[in-house]
Formats: C-alpha cells, structure tokens, sequence
C-alpha cells in the first residue's frame, strides 16, 4: 500500500500545482469537502484541456406515424427528436 501511494504521489507531481498540498486523491477530495474554492480564486489560473465524450448510438425501429409526432414535439420545443427521446427514456427509467 505504501508503494502504491507513493508513485500515487509522484504521478500526481508531475507538472501540477496544487492548492490543497496534498499528497493523495483522497486527501484533495478531503480538503475539497471542506473547503470552498472562491476563497482561493486568486490562486488559481486559466488552463486549456481537451474532454473526449464518449455516447453509444442505438438504433430502435418506431412506427412512422409516432416517429413524425415525435419530430414535430422535438421542434415546438426546441430540440431533436433524439433528446427528446432521450429525456423521457431518462424520466420513464428512473
């Protein structure tokens, strides 16, 4: 366990700065609890990273009549028939 989280430490090192001075995951989420970042704002600074989201498309077969329904309900309310589909999949499973 001790290798572990020292090579946790000198993997979390590399090219970073950090706020809290910790030296795990666990304890930056610890001192993330319990304290609120607009007391440190002006210890922070701008960064520029790159998120890759990942979404599965799956094909379901509808009846046409629901499907030219669904598109028009998509359009009055400002979305596409694939969110909207989505959202009430989303509150339908909940």
């Amino acid at each position: 366990m001790r290798l572990l989280r020292e090579v946790s430490v000198k993997v979390m090192a590399r090219n970073k700065s950090s706020i809290s001075k910790a030296s795990s995951y666990e304890e930056i989420g610890d001192f993330w609890d319990a304290h609120d970042l607009t007391d440190y704002w002006d210890q922070t600074k701008p960064v520029e990273f790159e998120v890759e989201l990942k979404s599965e498309t799956t094909l379901f077969a509808i009846e046409s009549g629901l499907s030219s329904r669904v598109r028009e309900l998509a359009i009055q309310r400002g979305v596409s028939p694939e969110t909207l589909l989505n959202l009430w999949a989303q509150e339908k499973l909940k």
